[in-house]
This record gives C-alpha cells, structure tokens and sequence, in this order.
C-alpha cells in the first residue's frame, strides 16, 4: 500500500508542474484562437502522463529496455491525441466563429427590420398625410383653377407611384428573405440587358444632368434570371444616379474572368464613409446624406434587393471607393 501510495504521489508532483506551466501557458494564449487552446490542453495533459510515467519509471528503478518500451508507448499515444486535438480544434474554432458570425448576423438583421419598420412608417406617412391634404382640398373645392387642380393631379400621381414602388420593393424583398425567390435562368447578352437599364434610368439621370456612360467592351453572356437581372442593374444605376452631383457621371463596365461574369457600376458620388461601406447592403440604410446635398433618396431597399438577387444566383456584390466616388461590382455565373 506505501508503495502504492509513493506512485501515486510522484505522479500527482510531477503532473501538478506540468500543469502549473500549462496554466501560465494558456493564460499567454489566452487572446489566440480556439484550436490553439484545444491543443495547448491536449499537449499539457499528455505532457503531464509522459512526467508522470517517466518520474514513476525512474522511482521504480525499470530496465533501460522497459523504460524505453513505456515512453515509445506513450509517445504513440500522444502523436494520436495530438492528430485528433488539431482536427477537432479547428472544427471546434469553425464551429465557434460561425456561431459568433451568426449571432452577428442576427443582430444586424433584427436592427435592419427595426430600421425598416421606422423608415417605412415614416416613408408611408409623409406621402399619405400629403395625399390626404391634396385630396381634401379637391373635394372641397379649395382649389378650383384647372391649372392648380392638374399640379394637384400631377402630384397625387407622383406620390401614389413612390408608394407604389416602396410597396414592390417590400414585396420583393420578402420574397427573397422567405426563399419564396424561384428563378428561370438563361443565357443572357449582358450588353442588351444594360441597354435597357441605361433606357430606363436616362430620365432620372437627365433631369440632374448626369451623364450615363457604357465602357467599350465585348459585353459576355450571362446565365441568370431576365427579370432579377434586370433589377439588380437598374437599382445600381438608380442608386449612383440618386447620389451623384448634378453634371456628374455614372459608368457601367464588363469583362469575364474564367466562369464568373462580372459588372460593375461606378459613380462620382465623392465616395462612401469606410465605416459605412459594410452596411450600404443592409436593409433600410441610407448612409450619409451629406455626401450629396439634396439627393433625392430611396427608401434604403434597393441595395438590399441587389445582394439578396445576386446571392440568389450563386454570385457575389461589393462595394468600394474609387478616384472620387464609389464602385459596385457584381460578379455572377457565366455562360458556359
């Protein structure tokens, strides 16, 4: 029993030392990722058998030969705790920065509806309260010159048209985020489908001056869906024309890399704060207004539509300052 008990207690020694360095070990680390502690752990109990063992051995006074049979033996076991230690760990820190990725996600997410919420109301509420008054004014006859009464038609047609396109962008919008989204792809000169965009865009962007200019390119063929892609160019298009100073200009470029198509649309909008570029696909931001005074906004869905369309075709959408404004660059399957 005394014997038994001396093992036990240079084992529990020679174990508490290894484990004393692994404490100060872990806490260096502690800002590391956590596959690295995994296998720091993994290392430091395995550390902590081989001076148990070996302090044991020695204490029992074992043959060279069986002391060399022991450590090969522990040592075969540490190589496999360590393989598995590695490969687990780095599942283990996937696993958790996904889980922190998520949680992230989520949390932008649920601030986006809540900014929805708040801009929808405020969107809907102004245009309507407007309607109401026009609306009143008619019926009453406070308002009675026919050239008084069309500037009352002409902009109850207005407003009824925005609320119009919020409520579409709603609509599209849900359907992307509910996966209800089904498309139809096919294969799609991208030349004719910027021709349309930059058609009809030109009304917007003439009444502000704004040039829109096509690059000189032998334009791919894309495989897509028609009507997504045509939204997705025409809210880019929209969205640089909105923000670029009157006279400014808004240029579409093209080009193929491989199996990936790609388009980008580039504007002189004076550029997007840095904090602000990972956001400007969010739900319901509008970014900085003081970039381009008296730019006539949308409701903050149009770019949220684009990424939810390009992410729906396996393709990707970023954004980036350049020399004096920013650049939009979809990048989607092509043609085979």
């Amino acid at each position: 029993m005394r014997d038994i008990l001396l093992i036990g207690l240079y084992s529990l020694a020679a174990g508490g030392v290894v484990g004393v360095f692994g404490a100060i070990a872990l806490r260096m680390l502690r800002g590391r990722s956590v596959a690295v502690h995994v296998c720091v752990l993994l290392a430091i109990t395995v550390a902590a058998v081989v001076a148990g063992v070996v302090t044991v051995a020695r204490a029992m006074f074992l043959s060279r030969h069986d002391m060399q049979v022991v450590l090969l033996t522990v040592a075969a076991s540490a190589v496999v705790s360590l393989a598995v230690g590695v490969i687990f760990g780095r599942r283990l820190a996937a696993a958790a920065m996904w889980a922190a990725q998520a949680r992230e996600q989520e949390r932008r997410m649920e601030a986006g509806r809540r900014d929805l919420v708040a801009w929808v109301s405020h969107d809907l509420r102004t245009p309507l309260a407007g309607l109401r008054a026009m609306t009143e004014a008619l019926q009453d006859g406070v308002v009675a010159d026919r050239a008084t009464v069309a500037v009352y038609h002409e902009r109850i047609r207005a407003e009824t048209d925005r609320m119009s396109g919020l409520v579409d962008d709603l609509f599209e919008l849900s359907r992307i985020h509910a996966g209800a989204l089904r498309l139809a792809p096919a294969d799609l000169p991208l030349a004719d489908v910027v021709s349309d965009a930059v058609a009809a865009v030109a009304p917007l962007a003439g009444r502000r001056g704004i040039r829109v200019v096509a690059g000189q390119h032998e334009w791919p063929v894309v495989t897509a869906g028609p009507a997504e892609l045509n939204r997705i160019l025409d809210n880019l298009l929209t969205n640089s024309v909105r923000y670029t100073p009157a006279e400014g200009t808004v240029r579409i470029d093209a080009g193929r890399d491989g199996r990936t198509v790609w388009f980008s649309v580039s504007d002189s909008c004076g550029g997007i704060p840095d904090e602000d570029l990972a956001r400007v696909f969010d739900v319901a931001f509008r970014g900085t207004r003081a970039r381009t005074p008296g730019a006539a906004g949308g409701g903050g869905l149009g770019l949220a539509i684009v990424r939810g369309l390009v992410e729906a075709h396996g393709g990707q959408v970023h954004a980036r300052n350049v020399a004096g404004g920013c650049r939009f660059e979809v990048r989607l399957p092509a043609s085979p």
